[in-house]
């Protein structure tokens, strides 16, 4: 089943692309003046845009059809894979926002150097670009590209090898030459765009099913009429549980434990796009509030128009092939002339936000890193921005190439958060305990590499459903290590370490360090009263994500009286936050 796509709705696709192609153009003479402008814009940016910058990103286009996929198989309590990000979201506003934007770099794979001494800092830096460039964010744009591929597929037929190519070439030409500027302005137009797609294709979804508690009975009742028919439907009894109940299966509950307790570790520290985000920032304090300005956008505000289409899709094409073919199945079934082309659109500026973000990013690790490292130090401006317009057409080939190997999204997604769940807990130490080396770093991430790759191609752990046991023994395995690795070997030099506490002014454990510096004011403190900002965000953000969906499910009391702590806790936070001291 493809859709038909009219004049009107080629014209809205047309209209759309020609305006994010002017935005890139009109900020092509400020990103191209060099690469602070180019990679982190000239760190002038506000709170709210960093923000929506942030949220536009991981609004991609496999995000609704992971989303729907989940509702369909898993039922609301599958979502728990990234509703437990809360957690970690607010840690890093809170814990490490600050500190990135205080570190003053251009990368995340930057800060290696001002953190780990000699030639060991030196390899790191090179070895997490080529990483996170080469292999991290190209499996990242592979699963994005593969969604756009199956959205494209789903509704105008296209083969997979000319829609890839197309997909992203399209998303690279706007953001060429402008860099970060392109990307943050555009954003805000595609996230505001892929909003307003979804909520209208949700809204009518739910009109047609005759209402929201229509539509739950519904899909409870598609869910018991197919049970034991090998559709890959939910259990009637858990569609709508958003946590574990007498009826749950023990998988269920160990994958839930499994989330809440191990999976948020992974988004705590805030790197990649978002540290990028946060190095774009005018201070700390907008770096903070863009964390917190994301956390509820991108949790609260982006999940239940893909949750009502996922169990739209329940009722209307209860025997999918493949579950991640049924939001683009709704949109062929809904939508008439002129929405089509909207929803269409919105799914490109969803796609594009993502694609290049993550281009982008991996750009500036080859040649802030590498290239600009390792190979030519002492180049004028222009030659580095030449370099980057290079890079970003190497990227886009990789990310090609990636997502015509892969085929299935949330299985790249769930490659993708065990990678990086691995070294988590040390990415986070790093910051705080002065005895982390280069070392435990190292011995993290290759360890976290070998045991992830090796649990799924040669153990009994390869189903998608048994990451959490994964998971927890990649994350237990890889700590573990590191941190023996960390009381058998040296620490580094007092002098580089006194050099970073003096630029960072981290908390925590850093005695040795701290006595060498009595002139530097601990600016940010693990202590307390952090953390009771930390546990307010969290309830703050989990109250109004709830509430919101309890509403649109018709649980009025239930939704207002959440709405109303929502309200209550946003005062107590944001008044807060006032308090907070900043060194920027």
């Amino acid at each position: 089943m493809t859709m038909h796509l009219s004049t009107l709705d080629w014209g809205i696709i047309a209209a759309y692309m020609l305006i994010s192609l002017g935005i890139g153009l009109w900020f092509s003479r400020r990103g191209s003046k060099n690469l602070m402008e180019y990679f982190v814009a000239g760190r002038d940016v506000t709170w709210w845009l960093a923000g929506i910058s942030m949220v536009a990103t991981t609004f991609a286009a496999d995000t609704p059809l992971v989303v729907a996929k989940i509702v369909r198989t898993q039922g609301l309590i599958g979502n728990w894979i990234w509703w437990s990000g809360v957690m970690g979201a607010m840690v890093c506003v809170y814990y490490f926002a600050a500190l990135w934007r205080r570190a003053n770099i251009i990368t995340d794979a930057e800060f290696m150097e001002l953190r780990y001494a000699g030639g060991r800092g030196a390899f790191l830096r090179g070895f997490y670009a080529f990483f996170r460039s080469i292999f991290c964010n190209s499996v990242i744009l592979g699963w994005v590209i593969l969604a756009m591929y199956k959205i494209v597929y789903t509704l105008l037929g296209w083969p997979k090898v000319a829609s890839t190519w197309i997909l992203v070439s399209v998303s690279v030409g706007y953001i060429f030459f402008s860099g970060l500027w392109g990307v943050l302005a555009t954003d805000l137009f595609q996230f505001v765009l892929a909003m307003a797609g979804c909520v209208i294709l949700a809204v009518i979804v739910m009109s047609d099913a005759g209402g929201p508690a229509a539509l739950v009975t519904k899909a409870v009742e598609t869910c018991r009429a197919y049970a034991g028919q090998g559709t890959g439907l939910v259990d009637p009894t858990q569609v709508m549980n958003i946590f574990p109940n007498a009826e749950s299966s023990q998988l269920v509950v160990l994958t839930f434990v499994a989330l809440i307790t191990l999976q948020w570790w992974q988004g705590a520290q805030g790197d990649g796009f978002m540290a990028q985000r946060l190095f774009s920032c005018k201070n700390e304090k907008h770096s903070l509030l863009s964390v917190l300005f994301y956390g509820f956008l991108h949790y609260a505000v982006r999940p239940w128009p893909w949750i009502i289409i996922g169990l739209g899709s329940i009722v209307y094409f209860p025997s999918l092939a493949d579950p991640e073919m049924a939001f683009p199945s709704m949109m062929v079934k809904f939508l008439p002339s002129g929405l089509r082309g909207m929803l269409v659109a919105a799914f490109f500026a969803a796609f594009m936000s993502t694609v290049s973000t993550h281009i982008n990013l991996g750009a500036s690790y080859l040649v802030s890193d590498i290239y600009k490292r390792f190979i030519k130090k002492d180049a004028p401006d222009r030659h580095y921005v030449v370099v980057s317009w290079f890079a970003i057409l190497l990227m886009t080939v990789l990310a090609g190439l990636t997502c015509l190997l892969m085929k299935s999204v949330y299985s790249a997604w769930l490659l993708g958060m065990a990678l990086m769940s691995g070294p988590a807990i040390i990415f986070l130490l790093r910051w705080y305990w002065w005895r982390i080396n280069a070392w435990s770093e190292i011995t993290a991430l290759v360890t976290a590499i070998v045991s992830t790759m090796g649990l799924m191609l040669f153990s009994g752990l390869k189903d998608e459903a048994q990451y959490p046991q994964r998971l927890f023994i990649i994350i237990v395995v890889s700590t573990a290590v590191a941190v023996l690795v960390t009381l058998l070997t040296k620490p580094e030099p007092m002098e580089h370490l006194e050099k970073f506490y003096r630029r960072v002014r981290p908390g925590g454990w850093w005695g040795p360090v701290a006595e060498r510096c009595p002139d530097v004011e601990k600016i940010a403190a693990p202590g307390g009263v952090t953390f009771l900002n930390w546990l307010l965000s969290v309830a703050c953000v989990y109250s109004v994500m709830f509430g919101l969906g309890w509403l649109i499910f018709g649980f009025i009391w239930k939704g207002a009286l959440a709405l109303l702590l929502f309200a209550v806790l946003l005062t107590v936070v944001l008044k807060r936050i006032e308090r907070v001291k900043f060194g920027v």
